[in-house]
């Protein structure tokens, strides 16, 4: 897989980049020692995975934290991105949800998007972000403009604190409205197999724009991994259990589907993740593919897609096999 260009940033990273969610721990995900999530994010940036995508939100600032230990002596040789406009530290009239009993508000202020990013930045361990993204919109334009977002990420850009503005889970109507505020150059959404509703507005409207698209949980959360089966049981809080491709009629069309590919594993020598990163990376290119990570092990299995080019005839079959799912 070869490099391509952040938007029009000049920042160039290979499509697949590494998702530090889980290592941020708590109910969602289950704690882990923060050895291994070390370990894992020292691993990618040896394999080549080297855009590390974090939040503050993670763990309640524990993922970049993590992030920021991993990364110290190695910092020159990644792309780093976080996320800014959810926040704690005070309530606002956006209340968002609440994360291991802690009520998090979205507030996309001028003032609060600068104090976010210093907070950020301290925990990376850095004096810069590659990719700033807005993690989620506001629902009250009237509250927090665009115009007023904009104008915080213009300001941290022309400080040299961000190379790049982001914006996740956003909407056509949010990435025109970044465009005409001062520029975009690259949302976040959630894009697999089994997920493709940017497909219809989102990824032409990047197109034309010259956005890029960056895609979180292209092997939704394990299941397209093939290490999923029907009798897999996850905990309660397991956003697993609020999937809808996890239910039994959608779990079991998902799993076929991968069963159905095992003969074109074994002609391209990979595992069914490393099938549908590869397949996900070149039918929607150009794209990012962003995939989690939490050991060493699963780092070394996400790596071997880059090796992977898919022949036109297995993208068209592989294509036909996931419309015929009717999903």
């Amino acid at each position: 897989m070869k490099s391509i260009e952040i938007g029009t940033s000049g920042i160039f990273v290979p499509p697949l980049g590494m998702g530090t969610w889980a290592i941020g721990g708590g109910t969602w995900w289950g704690d882990q020692e923060d050895s291994i999530s070390i370990a894992a994010i020292q691993r990618a940036v040896d394999l080549g995975i080297v855009w590390i995508d974090t939040a503050p939100i993670y763990g309640l600032f524990h993922s970049e934290e993590v992030v920021g230990k991993a990364l110290a002596g190695r910092r020159d040789k990644v792309v780093l991105s976080t996320k800014c406009g959810l926040q704690w530290r005070h309530t606002t009239p956006l209340y968002h949800k609440t994360v291991d009993g802690t009520d998090v508000y979205r507030d996309l202020s001028k003032q609060s998007i600068l104090e976010d990013v210093e907070g950020s930045l301290k925990r990376l361990h850095t004096d810069y972000l590659d990719v700033l993204y807005t993690h989620w919109q506001t629902t009250d334009l009237s509250l927090y403009p665009v115009e007023e977002t904009l104008d915080a990420f213009l300001t941290l850009k022309a400080q040299g604190k961000i190379r790049a503005i982001g914006a996740s889970n956003v909407t056509p109507d949010f990435v025109r409205a970044y465009r005409a505020a001062g520029g975009l150059d690259v949302i976040q959404e959630k894009y697999s197999i089994l997920t493709r509703r940017v497909e219809s507005e989102l990824l032409p409207l990047c197109r034309e724009l010259g956005v890029s698209l960056q895609a979180y949980s292209p092997l939704e959360q394990g299941l397209l991994t093939g290490k999923v089966t029907m009798e897999s049981v996850y905990p309660p809080g397991s956003t697993r259990n609020a999937n809808p491709n996890f239910q039994p009629e959608r779990r079991r069309k998902a799993l076929d589907l991968l069963k159905g590919w095992e003969d074109l594993c074994a002609k391209y020598n990979c595992s069914k993740g490393n099938l549908v990163i590869a397949f996900t990376a070149a039918h929607a290119a150009p794209v990012h593919v962003l995939c989690g990570a939490r050991t060493t092990q699963q780092v070394e299995d996400n790596a071997h897609a880059m090796e992977i080019t898919l022949s036109k005839e297995d993208l068209a079959r592989m294509e036909q096999d996931i419309q015929a799912l009717q999903l």
